[in-house]
């Protein structure tokens, strides 16, 4: 990990490790060239954690392939663009209130390509 803390992954719900090397690298190249820092809202989430316990089955953030930064208007369009050259190819946006962030996951169990909204 170059730009990130291990701890900045863990699970906010139980404080477990569980995020995948293969992402974080993924993630510290497009930090690099994004060249602005980034603060994740959430990496990974255990299968107890309140988002995931709602779900019908794991998501990328459970498998340790997602993470949620906290970014907003140009850097948000800079982040989405660098991550997709960097082989992303799902991306989750939240551009609204007070809580903006992008979501992006390299999960190779879920559909891919894929973008939404929250």
């Amino acid at each position: 990990m170059r730009f990130f803390r291990p701890e900045e992954f863990l699970c906010q719900h139980c404080q477990a490790s569980g995020i995948q090397d293969s992402f974080v690298e993924t993630l510290d190249s497009i930090r690099e060239e994004c060249d602005f820092p980034f603060v994740v809202n959430s990496g990974y989430r255990c299968a107890d954690h309140p988002i995931e316990v709602k779900k019908n089955r794991p998501g990328a953030h459970q498998g340790g392939y997602a993470a949620d930064i906290s970014v907003r208007g140009e850097r948000a369009l800079k982040l989405i663009e660098v991550a997709i050259r960097h082989g992303v190819k799902r991306v989750g946006i939240n551009q609204k209130g007070g809580g903006r962030f992008i979501h992006i996951d390299t999960d190779p169990d879920r559909v891919s390509p894929a973008m939404w909204s929250y």
